[in-house]
């Protein structure tokens, strides 16, 4: 077995996991087998710390994770028991693989916690799915499983903790705070901002990108709280956008046109930014909250700016695009506004259904809706959770369908190999078994030779095992899949010399257990989705850019005809933003990914480069609040000329540009979009 984390983990963190993991698992592993004398007890103590500790790889600090092994460990009795009893035939112990292999896998659809914690978990079934079928030991199973758990929480809490990186809420409220002093400053004038102010502007909202965010602290689960920290970091990043790129007041307009609103964005973000630096779960005070007088005072103010864009006609193209861009600017504001009373009161916050039935669609949904919302829009061939969960749930059933024909010893090690060694690309599989072949055979040298040299004395093997796990999981993080399969192969063949008299033969048994492991990875690397995330981030992005034309269409039509109130039928385009994002987020750990999303064959930037994929996405989300402002209540009421105007030429453009921009920069429609609506103003 691998452990599976190639992801540049530093020394220091590794070095703590292997401490804590070294501790749970030996600890366990000794009190129950020289301690109660219970081998079934101590073996599945010791693996239940591995495959939790070094196989998963559960974002957080040392207190979030022992929160999230605390809440596995139901799962993990399930798992134990449906391993034990489906051991009883080959037939259906491969149809539980299957079944629960692709569960398991798919749950990272729902959060890099989930996703984390699958790997162990899936271990946890395949070590009891496997001959003997001994139900008479499940208690004994499932005792040992707890009380290594236990051990590893305990470790996790208390031994080495390590220090908690910012939270996603403390770097919204920064945005927030740094939103608050930019609008201020826009008030007062002069314009733009200044180079200093554009700058930290910049840099808060880069720092919300999900890419420079810890993966422990970002809003990615399905629930309610997640969702609307989410939509909270897009609007503060939207918001400091178009604060940065706020025009300037065209000549001959009237003396601080829009300093009333745009002071009236800088006391709602400073409202915001204390919210989200209050208590993690904040609480209503009695009366109306600040952050919420001051939303409601900020729309008011937006609603007599749009009355006045209403009753007097821009003279200028240059002032209706001012106005435009303030309107853009307040709704920013409103939504960030919104979002973080949700991300911090969750189903305690004032209900935004009323004023934004859209946008805000989640705010009266129950969990169990939520996550089913989310399981839905990935329960196809499209999204790259499938295809994982497809990928690697055929290759473990393949494992054990072979284990349990050809009757290998020890054949869950086959297994292993491939849940640990198989990547979500064919290329990156097949760099990873060679690495991973060259340490077992290494590691199997070394172990035979101990193994022939130390023979039955397992006081040896008791006294080493704890300085042989140490120094792989110590090692393996860092040096690399190799070693990692070289120092686990010592570790396993410690443990099971202490459970029963072995040879050096066990060395060999090893080599061909993993060789078989990875020939079924690479195999199921090849005929499943070979290209992983890289293929279909394109097919992602183009349907993705195609639905939002189409929005485009629907929603230009929809506002000529029905007016402000009327809801479209956004939800193609929420599926395949959903689609898309989860896609760009697998693509930046697979081969030829970067921070900035650098593109494959064939894909190319207006300038010959890479593709900026965070740039398309970022363009749905425009066209999805964009549609959204418009019909909206409190949204402009279109003439027959203004309606003509808007459904003809100006849709007709956008749409042109989103269709092209499937194969060039996409990064046009911001200033499109406020084009448009600039124009429309200035009929």
């Amino acid at each position: 077995m691998g452990v599976h984390r190639e992801d540049g983990a530093g020394p220091a963190r590794a070095a703590r996991l292997a401490v804590r993991t070294t501790l749970a698992a030996c600890a366990g592993f000794f009190v129950c087998l020289y301690g109660l004398d219970r081998p079934v007890a101590a073996t599945y103590a010791l693996f239940g710390v591995v495959s939790m500790a070094a196989l998963s790889h559960i974002p957080g600090t040392g207190r979030r994770r022992a929160a999230v092994l605390v809440r596995t460990v139901p799962v993990a009795w399930a798992l134990v028991s449906a391993g034990t009893c489906l051991a009883v035939r080959t037939w259906s112990a491969v149809a539980g693989m299957l079944l629960i292999g692709f569960v398991l896998a798919f749950a990272a659809a729902a959060g890099p916690r989930a996703a984390g914690a699958a790997p162990g978990l899936q271990l946890l079934y395949i070590l009891p799915c496997f001959p003997p079928y001994a139900p008479d030991t499940l208690a004994e199973r499932l005792a040992g499983v707890s009380f290594g758990l236990a051990l590893l929480v305990l470790a996790e809490v208390f031994v080495l903790p390590e220090p908690a990186a910012p939270t996603y809420r403390e770097l919204a409220a920064g945005a927030a705070g740094t939103a608050a002093r930019c609008a201020a400053e826009l008030a007062r004038g002069p314009y733009p901002l200044s180079g200093a102010s554009a700058g930290v502007a910049r840099a808060s909202g880069e720092a919300l990108r999900p890419l420079r965010v810890a993966e422990a602290e970002r809003p990615a689960g399905p629930g309610l709280r997640d969702r609307a920290l989410g939509h909270a970091g897009l609007a503060a990043r939207t918001l400091l956008g178009r604060l940065v790129g706020l025009p300037a007041p065209p000549p001959g307009g009237p003396p601080g046109e829009g300093a009333e609103l745009l002071d009236a964005v800088a006391v709602s973000a400073a409202g915001t930014a204390g919210l989200l630096r209050g208590p993690e779960r904040g609480s209503r005070a009695d009366g109306p909250a600040a952050p919420d007088a001051a939303a409601d005072a900020l729309r008011c103010v937006r609603a007599r700016t749009l009355a006045a864009a209403a009753d007097e006609r821009p003279t200028t193209a240059a002032r209706g695009l001012r106005r435009a861009a303030l309107l853009e600017v307040a709704d920013a504001a409103m939504a960030f506004s919104t979002a973080a009373r949700l991300a911090v009161e969750g189903r305690r916050a004032r209900a935004p259904a009323v004023t934004d039935p859209g946008r805000f669609w989640y705010a009266g949904q129950s969990a169990p809706r939520l996550w089913w919302h989310r399981l839905a829009a990935h329960a196809g061939p499209r999204s790259v959770y499938f295809q994982n969960a497809v990928r690697i749930s055929l290759a473990l059933a393949a494992a054990r369908t072979i284990a349990g024909l050809e009757s290998l010893p020890h054949g869950f090690w086959a297994m292993l190999a491939v849940l640990s060694l198989t990547r979500t690309t064919a290329s990156q599989t097949r760099a990873t078994v060679r690495r991973a072949l060259l340490g077992t055979l290494v590691g199997a040298v070394v172990t035979a030779a101990v193994l022939a040299l130390v023979g039955g004395r397992t006081t040896v093997y008791a006294v080493s095992l704890p300085f042989v796990m140490l120094v792989a999981f110590r090692v393996g993080p860092v040096r690399g899949v190799g070693w990692a399969q070289g120092m686990f192969t010592l570790v396993v063949a410690f443990v099971f010399a202490q459970l029963a008299p072995v040879t050096w033969r066990l060395a060999e048994i090893r080599i061909m257990d993993v060789v078989v492991g990875s020939l079924i990875g690479v195999v199921f690397g090849l005929l499943a989705w070979p290209r992983g995330a890289q293929e279909e981030l394109r097919r992602a992005v183009a349907l993705m850019l195609s639905r939002a034309a189409e929005t485009v269409e629907g929603a230009t039509a929809a506002a000529a005809l029905g007016g402000p109130g009327a809801v479209p039928d956004d939800r193609p385009l929420q599926l395949a933003l959903s689609l898309a994002e989860s896609a760009y987020a697998q693509y930046q750990s697979e081969p030829g990914g970067t921070a900035e999303g650098a593109g494959s064959a064939g894909a190319v930037g207006a300038a010959g480069g890479p593709p900026d994929w965070q740039a398309r996405m970022m363009t749905g989300h425009h066209v999805l609040w964009g549609s959204r402002r418009l019909l909206g209540p409190g949204g402009p009421a279109l003439g027959a000329q203004e309606g003509a105007w808007l459904c003809g030429r100006a849709a007709e453009d956008v749409a042109l540009g989103l269709r092209g921009s499937v194969t060039v920069a996409a990064d046009l429609f911001d200033e499109a979009w406020a084009g448009r609506i600039a124009g429309y103003w200035s009929c």
